[in-house]
């Protein structure tokens, strides 16, 4: 027989070799399972990029010799012609063991084949006894269409005698949706060659590279995967003295990415392809009237799609009109732009933003413009869009005031300046806003427009809220209000944030104050803000979809709201509102680092009036661990209290002193002061100073009913009582005159000592019945356990009274809200969705992750997600801890 191509030359032997399986490979026992189940039919296809793994996973597949007959390999070549092709495609066969009748015969002419060799070709395997497995290795680089016509036509009638395994970087000419349709291809896609994060640190770990698990998500951030980019990057840590520094500096060109990328993907465009490419790097989305407008051409649709068609690293959105750039690929191209075409990437920046700004697509115009060095022009898109807001609140807060973090500082014109002031007030630095500020206000002029005015009028808002100043921000919300009906209708209907923000701010303000009547009124029309046309109340429901646009105001005025609810001693609903504030925040995907704390701080609050301590303890710790914008001052005055009491109760009094006079009182509200003051006699007092407790109440500047019940705890104390009870009078017994009910109930309970004390039983069992009363249903059972051992000495008289009021202690099954364990462990942070309860069900079943994983048909990464969520809800830090807890609270 003879072995020679068409051409006369002798087959290369190499061509029929599969790749030596490299050494340190990561075992895709799923991959190898549907690649053999696959070869079990007519039709197996392997299609990715470059590097995404698909001949190293076929050789995988191909080396294991439990197959009766293993596989055929065959590399095709770019300059295959369909007679070589087919000529290659024999020589296969026959290394291969396949008998071939004689009459099949060789094709002769390099150019093609007859109709007669492939009606023979295929009628021999239909004859043979076993089919014939074989592997086509990188068959997109066979062009001609006659191949792919030729390879169809035999595959479908050899009878099953014929069965192809096909590598490709792109889709052959192959008719696969006939295939598709017949249920007879089986097809490995980019996205199931991409590593997992299993994948990557179990090749990591042959490299023995001890990587953190910060470090694998890092790595699989900027590869997405991508097959080669792992391992370059394994090979890369190797010869790196620090492993982990090598991740958090890693810079794609000026590795060996850069270079595999230029010479696989970049060179084997043609030149006008490659120049689009390297316009195109500079976005991180590209829509093809963008690229034409970067390149000055007209083919940006058919050349961004046959990209995406071949796997070269560009892939569309979601079937969008949108593409993107893989990030590894694109951080080559601009760095390959800038060394080919010095000071290009400006312009491209310059032009990719206006284009976006006309299609209205903010944002991105806005990042566009600052990378351009345009400050000018970015920050006028954020003033007169009324978006300003964006450098606040929201997902794109962090990166839009990266972008402008480059901005020289004092840059003329009164969009820089205003948007400088709100990058200032995102960082918590009050000075720099308000000379930022003060720019501002020299630049505008009474032309400058009521959308610039009002951006000036909302950064006053927020930073009165912020320095304490309730006149400045009444001033600045007002100046808002008047401005809002300046501007037109559908502006104002795309900015639906803005008539939420302000109130939400205004009202944080008051509550600073102290005024919580107003506070309440101004935060309940923050909250009806929020709500669209035709939605329901978030009273009701909280669902974040519904609210777009307005998840950081309605989370801003639902926390105060719970904070007034708090302050007055309404502890249920205190709970409701900061419940619903986390529910809007984990629904609407606010990062953690745009969330301010407020509602863990104010269930803290709730926890430590209830006597729960750890659960006090548990939410303290998660509202000091928020990063958002700081707390006003209202909101730090009250942290540090909450701080205190628990620190007291776990026996630190130095520490409790220390956290209230941590407190700047120079932007305090009267209310603020005294309520410190208040918190730091209940330390003197629990350290056995009571002269110390009852001097400190002389400083407040105010007077009030809290001062007044502390100064009777302290006098008690001091052995005086008349003058204790004294002080108790001016607290008013009953009627609606804002004293709130802790307040009232803390006086009749030292009323009640005091009858105590003098031996007049029947008034002191009168005075605790009414403290009992007003106590119960929020169960403040906190000031009965400072109380002393007296309070149980009554009630231990009386067993009625006693079995009425159970639920002063802990775990009680009288309780009316949520109980604190009894051992000791805190409750729910909140309640687990229905998803993350079949995953705690699994868990308790002794599961692995993989094993979750596969009986819920998610991901593994999915299923650490919910577990990390259930840890952080149940307050524990382990599996087993977390089926423990679900089992004690009746959840399993």
């Amino acid at each position: 027989m003879d072995h020679r191509a068409p051409t006369g030359d002798p087959m290369l032997t190499a061509r029929f070799t599969p790749p030596a399986v490299p050494q340190l490979l990561v075992h895709r026992s799923e991959l190898l399972g549907r690649l053999a189940a696959g070869a079990g039919g007519p039709l197996t296809l392997i299609n990715g990029p470059a590097g995404s793994g698909k001949t190293v996973l076929t050789a995988h597949w191909a080396a294991d010799r439990r197959a009766p007959r293993p596989p055929m390999w065959l590399t095709v070549e770019p300059d295959d012609a369909p007679g070589a092709f087919w000529a290659y495609v024999l020589e296969a066969l026959h290394r291969g063991g396949v008998k071939l009748p004689a009459e099949v015969g060789r094709p002769t002419r390099a150019e093609g084949v007859t109709r007669s060799f492939l009606v023979r070709l295929a009628d021999g395997l239909a004859a043979s006894p076993q089919p014939a497995v074989l592997v086509l290795d990188q068959f997109d680089t066979a062009q001609p269409p006659a191949t792919a016509e030729a390879l169809d036509f035999v595959l479908r009638h050899a009878g099953g005698g014929l069965r192809i395994v096909l590598t490709s970087r792109s889709d052959p000419l192959l008719p696969l949706h006939r295939y598709r349709a017949a249920g007879e291809i089986v097809e490995i896609r980019h996205a199931d060659l991409r590593f997992t994060h299993e994948d990557a640190e179990a090749l990591l770990g042959e490299h023995r590279l001890d990587i953190s698990q910060a470090g694998i998500r890092r790595l699989m951030e900027r590869t997405e995967g991508w097959a080669a980019g792992v391992r370059l990057c394994a090979l890369a840590m190797q010869r790196s003295a620090d492993p982990e520094a090598f991740l958090r500096q890693f810079a794609a060109d000026r590795t060996t990415i850069a270079g595999y990328l230029l010479t696989e993907v970049l060179d084997a465009q043609p030149p006008p392809t490659q120049d689009l490419l390297l316009r195109v790097c500079v976005t991180d989305r590209i829509h093809p009237d963008l690229a034409d407008a970067l390149t000055g051409r007209d083919d940006g649709a058919r050349t961004l799609a046959g990209l995406a068609r071949d796997n070269a690293f560009l892939e569309q959105i979601d079937a969008s009109a949108w593409y993107r750039l893989h990030p590894l690929f694109a951080e080559v191209l601009r760095a390959h732009l800038r060394q080919r075409c010095p000071g290009l990437e400006p312009r491209l920046h310059g032009r990719a933003a206006r284009w976006l700004a006309r299609t209205g697509r903010l944002t991105e115009a806005v990042l566009q413009g600052a990378a351009a060095g345009d400050w000018l022009f970015a920050a006028a898109q954020l003033v007169d869009n009324l978006a300003l807001g964006r450098l606040l609140t929201g997902l794109e807060a962090d990166q839009l005031v990266r972008a402008f973090a480059g901005m020289p500082p004092g840059t003329a014109g009164a969009s820089p300046a205003l948007v400088a002031g709100a990058c200032r007030l995102a960082a918590q630095d009050l000075s720099g806003c308000e000379a930022a500020l003060r720019r501002a206000d020299a630049a505008l002029t009474d032309s400058s427009g009521p959308a610039a005015q009002l951006g000036r009028a909302f950064l006053g808002v927020l930073a009165g809220r912020a320095a304490g100043d309730l006149a400045a921000t009444e001033r600045a919300a007002d100046d808002a209000d008047r401005l809002l009906g300046e501007l037109p209708p559908p502006l104002l209907a795309e900015r639906p944030e803005l008539r939420a923000l302000l109130p939400a701010h205004l009202g944080a303000a008051e509550l600073g104050a102290g005024h919580l009547d107003r506070a309440e009124a101004t935060l309940a029309a923050a909250v009806a803000a929020c709500v669209p046309p035709g939605a329901e109340h978030p009273a009701t429901r909280y669902a974040g979809a519904e609210y777009a646009g307005t998840e950081y105001p309605l989370c801003d005025a639902l926390g105060s709201l719970a904070l007034v609810a708090l302050l007055r001693g309404r502890l249920r609903r205190a709970t409701e509102h900061a419940r619903a504030c986390l529910a809007v925040a984990e629904r609407s995907a606010l990062p953690p680092g745009r969330r301010a704390g407020v509602d863990h701080l104010v269930l803290a609050g709730v926890a430590v009036e209830q006597d729960d301590l750890p659960a006090a303890r548990c939410h303290l710790d998660l509202a000091v661990a928020a990063t958002g914008l700081r707390p006003d001052p209202a909101t730090t005055a009250r942290a540090a209290v909450i701080g205190a009491r628990i620190a007291l109760v776990e026996g630190d009094g130095d520490a409790a002193l220390a956290v209230l006079r941590a407190v700047a009182p120079a932007r305090l509200s009267d209310r603020a002061v005294a309520e410190l003051a208040v918190a730091e006699s209940a330390v003197h007092l629990a350290r056995g100073d009571a002269e110390a407790a009852l001097q400190v109440l002389d400083a407040p500047a105010a007077d009030g009913p809290e001062l007044a019940v502390a100064r009777a705890r302290a006098l008690l104390a001091l052995g005086r009582a008349s003058s204790a009870a004294q002080a108790l009078a001016g607290v008013p017994e009953a009627g609606d005159d804002g004293v709130t009910t802790p307040v009232r109930a803390h006086a009749s309970l030292l009323r009640a000592q005091l009858a105590e004390a003098d031996g007049d039983v029947a008034q002191a069992r009168r005075r605790l019945a009414e403290a009992l009363a007003l106590a119960r249903p929020e169960e403040l059972r906190r000031m009965f356990v400072e109380s002393g051992p007296w309070v149980r000495r009554i009630l231990d008289r009386d067993p009625q009274s006693a079995r009425l009021n159970a639920w002063l202690t802990p775990g009680a099954p009288v309780r009316t809200a949520r109980a604190p364990r009894a051992d000791g462990q805190p409750p729910v942070v909140e309640p687990l969705s229905a998803r993350e309860v079949e995953v705690l069900r699994k868990a308790a079943e002794l599961l692995s992750t993989e094993e979750i994983a596969a009986e819920l048909f998610v991901s593994a990464n999915t299923v650490k997600t919910h577990l990390k969520s259930i840890y952080r809800k149940l307050c524990v830090t382990r599996r087993s801890d977390a089926v423990h807890r679900a089992q004690d609270l009746g959840m399993l």
